[in-house]
């Protein structure tokens, strides 16, 4: 019989009970986990080795998720998907977290089979549109580099928000339903922390610091359409 296929994945995690527990649980679901107990660490087993997904505790010695991430994207250049694990469940704090570059928030206490749906969403989302730019109006969007621009503005976006982007232009001018977007993003299961209205908002914030726009238009009841200048 030949050895089944297994995924790498990364766990990073100070406390090792959860740790271990959810290791055991992902090596039955066929991942292959390695682990790192600080941010400092998970910056070293990134920067040696290639995860299909990085799971990331918030709250860590050493150095803490929030800006271990941020140093994955912006000092390593790594995209591989972040899924962060913490008991911190505001608007706020989910906020830091996409904005310092995670792609996913799970809040503790979770299902470990709800982590394994969000893990499976993020590897499927990396491999879809990815490929085939898009322009409507003067916003043009490029899901491979994971930039769009506006006139002679440029501006990088996380994988998530660049598919949302190309969900609302590749319907335009209709109308996309929030659950319409929550079955493309997350085709597994619909997280239940409602990611979608935070990856909206802040896409919403980027596009409007950067273009000066309002691109993302809220139709109230029926769900969301991008609005590009006349």
């Amino acid at each position: 019989m030949s050895p089944r296929e297994t995924t790498p994945i990364l766990l990073v995690e100070d406390d090792s009970n959860l740790a271990g527990s959810l290791a055991d649980y992902l090596g039955d679901c066929d991942y292959d986990v390695d682990f790192a107990f600080n941010g400092a660490s998970c910056l070293e087993l990134a920067r040696r080795n290639e995860y299909a997904v990085i799971i990331m505790d918030v709250s860590m010695p050493v150095l803490d998720g929030l800006s271990a991430c941020q140093q994955l994207r912006t000092d390593l250049e790594i995209d591989t998907p972040v899924i962060f694990l913490t008991a911190r469940d505001t608007l706020d704090d989910k906020i830091a977290g996409y904005d310092s570059g995670g792609d996913d928030y799970l809040v503790k206490p979770f299902a470990p089979k709800e982590l394994v749906c969000r893990i499976e969403a993020l590897r499927k989302r990396q491999y879809t549109n990815r490929s085939v730019d898009r322009s409507i109006g003067g916003l043009s969007i490029y899901p491979k580099r994971l930039q769009v621009s506006f006139g002679e503005q440029l501006l990088e976006l996380q994988a998530v928000h660049i598919q949302i982007l190309m969900l609302l232009a590749d319907a335009a001018p209709a109308v996309v339903s929030k659950r319409a977007l929550e079955i493309a993003l997350w085709p597994d299961q619909t997280p239940r922390s409602n990611p979608l209205r935070t990856h909206i908002y802040r896409l919403r914030r980027q596009l409007d610091e950067k273009f000066g726009y309002h691109f993302i238009e809220t139709v109230h009841g029926l769900g969301y359409r991008i609005d590009v200048p006349d």
